[in-house]
């Protein structure tokens, strides 16, 4: 059986959402499921950066 999805409610500014909706469109996704694979793509994406850090190195800070 598949795991429950756990709902939130997401701030965002109006003009980031017009972006996430015409780049869902594209890919044939709700917005919903765009947010959730980039979420899950930026954190396969960071495991496996981890997984390839020396351990004395410390981890990136995130660009702003």
């Amino acid at each position: 059986m598949a795991a429950e999805k756990k709902a939130f409610v997401l701030r965002i500014q109006p003009e980031t959402l017009k972006e996430l909706e015409r780049w869902a469109q594209e890919e044939f996704r709700s917005v919903n499921g765009q947010i959730e694979y980039l979420l899950n793509d930026a954190l396969r994406k960071r495991k496996k950066r981890q997984n390839s850090m020396p351990d004395d190195e410390p981890p990136l800070l995130p660009e702003t």
